[in-house]
């Protein structure tokens, strides 16, 4: 009617950091099985095999994605020096990983993951001089101390295996810190092609030095398709919670992948976590969301100077 106010009614629904949370933990639960079904395969065949196959599977899938939307498959951007440094550290995570996985239990290793954000805060402040605070680099060093507690260096349970699983802690840490340095010239399916490729090549990598191919039975071509579709859901879940909400909202839950990974390591895989790898996965993750509480205050102070 003329002459009348027109309201607009609320809209309904969560909000986008809210859609963020619940995606970023559905990435993480996926990630979680992911890592379960690679530790079952590895039982039955070479884990190169399981990673060189996991991997160029996850590579096809992912350019397929890219054709489909127009985009280049195989764009001249991975040549870039920053992307190959990416490239580089990638290989080096998930080889490391991927064998940690399989040589070491799974609770161990997921819980020494967990300490990679706390990585990329201290190489950002030293590589590229980002302001770290004193609380921050405290919070750094009580996520390390995290980590030895899982380890036990000098203890009579402590495994030289297990620092597999920090190198590949390391190696992700750098993908990531990589990724910040290099340009922003890719899609999320060209880098889900990539990443999956780099993950193919460190399997073909420790197939050079082991070998023993083998053909899967029917339980292992199940473990093969389950590692590889929980991956490919768990990178979309990731990257879609990335651009729904806003990054220090969502960050936070990605140490709900522990959560998953303890659940599944002990229901399905039948370990047994020692009170030190829970006490030190406690450090870890405490540790790591107080560090990224104290960034995302420091950009909002960034912000309002």
């Amino acid at each position: 009617m003329p002459g009348s106010s027109t309201k607009t009614a609320p809209q309904a629904g969560l909000s986008p950091d809210l859609k963020g949370a619940l995606l970023m933990t559905l990435s993480m639960a996926g990630f979680a099985v992911e890592d379960m079904f690679i530790k079952l395969a590895s039982r039955q065949m070479p884990v190169g095999q399981v990673m060189a196959i996991m991997g160029f599977t996850g590579a096809l899938v992912f350019a397929l994605m890219s054709l489909r939307a127009r985009e280049q498959a195989v764009p001249r951007a991975f040549l870039l020096p920053g992307l190959m440094v990416r490239s580089a550290f990638e290989i080096g995570g998930r080889l490391f990983y991927a064998l940690a996985i399989a040589l070491t239990p799974l609770s161990t290793t997921s819980a020494i993951l967990q300490a990679t954000p706390l990585v990329v805060i201290a190489g950002a402040a030293v590589l590229f001089h980002e302001p770290v605070g004193w609380r921050r680099w405290a919070a750094v060093l009580v996520g390390f101390a995290g980590v030895m507690l899982i380890l036990q260096p000098g203890a009579g349970g402590f495994s030289a295996l297990s620092l597999l699983a920090v190198a590949g802690m390391l190696g992700f840490a750098g993908r990531d810190l990589a990724t910040r340095a290099a340009p922003r010239v890719l899609s999320n399916r060209q880098l889900g092609t990539i990443g999956f490729a780099m993950l193919g090549v460190a399997g073909l990598i420790v197939l050079a030095f082991t070998g023993g191919l083998v053909w899967p039975a029917p339980q292992g071509w199940a473990f093969l398709a389950g590692c590889t579709g929980f991956g490919i859901v768990g990178y979309h879940a990731l990257t879609g919670a990335m651009r729904t909400g806003s990054v220090a909202a969502v960050t936070p839950f990605r140490y709900t992948r522990l959560i998953f990974a303890l659940i599944l390591a002990v229901l399905v895989v039948g370990e047994r976590p020692g009170p030190e790898v829970l006490a030190g996965s406690a450090l870890v993750v405490l540790a790591g969301v107080y560090g990224l509480t104290r960034s995302r205050r420091a950009d909002a102070m960034a912000g309002r100077g």
